[in-house]
């Protein structure tokens, strides 16, 4: 999920459960305007960094812990990484969204694209 800088939902996508996250943000980031991209350690990639800085975009992604080359990480702009996890607690407070009740893949994105509708009207 892309969040704007006030915690509302702008992009996402739907995935199956044992797909990885990093392949998933290309797509999420791709056409979409920003100064700062904010990811977390399961991010961290030379490909994803690559694709940010080629936006012009600055990426504050903490470094995998595996990584031979390590990038500087600033901290304060971490620090509002939250936003994109408050979002997400905003979203599973719709029952629907967080019991999944919807059996088929498209019903249940049908199901959170209302839940972000709520959540830009608010």
């Amino acid at each position: 999920m892309a969040v704007r800088g006030l915690g509302c939902p702008v992009h996402f996508t739907l995935t199956a459960g044992q797909w990885g996250d990093a392949p998933q943000a290309e797509l999420l980031i791709k056409g979409l305007p920003a100064d700062v991209v904010m990811a977390d350690t399961a991010y961290d990639s030379d490909r994803l960094r690559n694709l940010i800085a080629e936006k012009g975009a600055i990426a504050v992604i903490p470094n995998n812990p595996s990584r031979a080359k390590k990038y500087p990480l600033d901290k304060q702009l971490y620090a509002q990484r939250h936003l994109v996890e408050c979002c997400f607690s905003r979203l599973k407070q719709f029952r629907r969204v967080a019991t999944r009740f919807e059996k088929t893949a498209r019903n249940y994105l049908a199901v959170v694209t209302i839940a972000a509708i709520a959540l830009w009207i608010r």
